[in-house]
């Protein structure tokens, strides 16, 4: 007993310890930061650079959190801090232009750049931010400076084609800009942005259908490209095809509800057509975005005025025309609604005001100088007639004039064409992505909300678990798991010591060791959390949920490490080495599940898990054998046939895969057309 508790003790958590060991906590620091725990991780940076303020490392990597949080200011204050203790550190420099570049600091960004060049001199992203930023500051000599360089470095790349053809493009060479483009496709005919950077072009000179057919080749290849549907939705409309635009809208927006252009443009087709209520609904969204576009207000206030919220509409046009006093428009539709109301004072005002500003402008178009002054007025005042506004169906979201209200929104160029580049997403390891499959169920207390999913999974011993009154708060069989909030961090730390109070009274309860063990999973200490279920499953070698979730620790655990490995640039001979201890580790995860499905031989997670596994060890055959099983115990798990689906596909038999995808996506894997694409013959 006295050695059961002395173990016990022992894997209480790093923090309790008088003085923290840096090394581990770094380790579980930078485990929290690949799984995207970001919160989580700088609380654990922050008790390294307490206990040791004179290490580059936990600013660095303290940078990556706060980057990925959109904490730029602190992300380029935590870069500063490391270069002032490494200035050899490569990465802290592409870290601080990032930061820099969305704070609009492009000059900073171009001297972080250049630093980077300096020692690493084939970096053909940081090339290619360079250009961006050079770009952004209208220095077209060096963007293309910047370009001759790239191609140096790899004469087929295709992205130094489209940049050159971005920098053409400013510079109003459109040939030349289409010459770049053809290139960049001949040399990367898979890659999406190389169609949409040209579909672009054609659009704006009018070639309405040979645009049409890039942005569809474009989303052939990268179904989520919103940009692609709402560019390909003009060039649709401009062909008088209404119904395609609004399909396209309507994908665009699925796909990114907070599409501020595909709504507002669905709106004004949506008012075309005649569909009041629902272009109302648009604008009504389109407000709770901006609430000061004042031609998303006018819109809306004109779609009141027709469904007989008349009310709503004088409000509308009211805000419109504080706003801008000079809106003649604003003045007519006003009154309109007033009269309607029966307020013909008020009408009979803006009507007054209205002949005024007619006359008004009149006068001042008897001379060269006012019709300057009439110009001028118009795009600061919002003068509002439409024969002079220019003969275009579209506008540019920056574009404030009034008179544009019926146009349909384009992007600004900077909005729509310049996308930088960062390896520093949450799996910085992970730079070759490829077709990954749906992540590991695990038992946790907090899940990804999901539009398109809502699904329940469920398990009696789970049921039983919840029921027995020693968790916090109910557990989820889930694979979509939620980084913790600064809330739930404290929060589940002060439950460790609360268990460890609890276990110190109570040594051989198992659920209480289990409950901690969570805990522990859930602050990313993964060696902590083993050790807890180790002793569970010694205490009780029928606790299922115990041989689970020491599965999916040991899984993620070694993930991490072999991560670690892809960007360490081991030694052929050690990262073998490495491999070998790995696939020994998933072995140990493959025994635990099958403990789970020897004990309950129903529970559809354990199989699917240890399929996942199968597969990391590439036993495609064992894999399918287990996802069928799960699917034969959970009919709708839309992960199983995702996952199922991507195996098939390595073992050749694209056809049942693109069947199983095609369920996945039925189930809410938006994910799985895009494969489907990319394998349909």
């Amino acid at each position: 007993m006295k050695r059961l508790l002395l173990f016990i003790l022992l894997s209480c958590p790093v923090l309790m310890q008088a003085q923290i060991n840096t090394k581990r906590v770094m380790m579980i620091a930078r485990n929290a930061l690949y799984f995207e725990d970001y919160v989580l991780s700088i609380q654990y940076f922050n008790q390294v650079i307490g206990a040791k303020p004179y290490l580059y490392e936990p600013y660095f990597y303290r940078s990556l959190a706060k980057l990925n949080l959109e904490d730029y200011v602190g992300a380029e204050q935590d870069c500063d801090s490391t270069i002032s203790r490494n200035p050899f550190v490569v990465s802290a420099y592409q870290v601080r232009g990032l930061s820099r570049i969305r704070q609009s600091n492009f000059k900073g960004a171009i001297s972080d750049y250049q630093k980077v060049l300096e020692m690493d001199p084939e970096n053909l992203n940081t090339w290619q931010n360079l250009t961006l930023c050079h770009l952004q500051e209208k220095e077209y000599d060096k963007a293309l400076e910047d370009v001759s360089s790239m191609k140096k470095v790899n004469p087929h790349y295709a992205t130094s084609y489209l940049l050159q053809g971005e920098v053409n493009l400013a510079r109003k060479d459109t040939t030349q800009a289409k010459r770049d483009f053809d290139e960049a496709i001949a040399l990367a005919p898979y890659e999406a942005g190389a169609y949409g950077a040209r579909g672009r072009l054609l659009l704006n000179q009018k070639k309405y259908q040979d645009a049409e057919a890039d942005f569809t080749q474009a989303l052939h290849l990268d179904n989520k490209g919103t940009e692609y549907l709402i560019n390909r939705a003009l060039a649709r409309f401009h062909q008088q095809n209404l119904r395609g635009a609004m399909k396209d809208y309507d994908l665009a927006i699925s796909i990114t509800p907070h599409s501020f252009i595909g709504h507002y443009n669905r709106g004004i087709l949506r008012a075309q057509v005649g569909d009041d209520n629902r272009a109302l609904e648009d604008f009504d969204f389109v407000l709770t975005i901006d609430p000061s576009d004042m031609m998303a207000t006018f819109n809306r206030g004109l779609l009141r005025l027709k469904t007989g919220n008349n009310q709503g509409a004088v409000t509308d046009f009211t805000t419109v025309i504080e706003k801008y006093p000079l809106f003649k428009t604003g003045y007519h539709y006003r009154a309109e609604a007033y009269r309607k109301m029966g307020a013909k004072l008020a009408a009979t005002k803006d009507e007054d005001k209205l002949l005024q500003l007619n006359i008004d402008s009149y006068n001042a178009r008897t001379t060269a100088s006012q019709k300057k002054s009439d110009v001028a007025q118009k795009t600061t005042n919002g003068t509002s007639n439409d024969a002079d506004s220019e003969d275009e169906d579209t506008r540019k979201r920056s574009d404030k004039n009034l008179a544009n209200y019926r146009k349909l929104v384009i992007a600004d160029e900077e909005e729509s064409s310049r996308k930088y580049e960062s390896d520093y997403r949450g799996r910085v390891q992970n730079k070759n992505v490829s077709i990954r499959p749906q992540n590991l169920f695990a038992l946790n207390y907090y899940e990804k909300n999901s539009e398109v999913r809502n699904i329940v999974h469920y398990d009696k011993s789970i049921e039983n678990l919840n029921k027995s009154g020693l968790l916090p708060v109910l557990l989820h069989i889930t694979n979509q798991e939620a980084p913790l909030t600064q809330e739930q961090v404290d929060k589940h730390f002060k439950l460790i010591d609360k268990h460890t109070e609890d276990i110190t009274k109570n040594p051989l309860n198992a659920t209480l060791l289990f409950a901690r063990a969570l805990d522990f999973y859930l602050v990313q200490d993964f060696d902590a959390a083993i050790n807890d279920l180790t002793i569970a499953i010694r205490l009780d070698g029928q606790f299922s949920p115990a041989y689970f979730m020491r599965a999916v620790v040991r899984a993620k655990q070694t993930e991490y490490q072999q991560a670690e490995v892809r960007a360490s640039h081991e030694s052929a001979d050690k990262t073998s080495e490495l491999r070998r201890h790995a696939a020994m580790d998933y072995e140990l995860v493959v025994k635990d599940l099958n403990e789970v499905i020897s004990i309950t031989p129903d529970f559809a997670y354990a199989y699917y898990n240890r399929a996942y596994i199968y597969s990391l060890l590439r036993n495609y055959k064992a894999a399918v054998n287990d996802y069928n099983q799960a699917l034969k115990l959970e009919k709708n798990m839309a992960s199983a046939y995702y996952n199922r689906g991507i195996t098939e596909l390595f073992l050749g038999d694209d056809e049942v895969g693109i069947q199983d995808l095609s369920r996945a996506g039925e189930l809410g894997i938006v994910s799985a057309y895009n494969i489907i694409k990319r394998y349909s013959k």
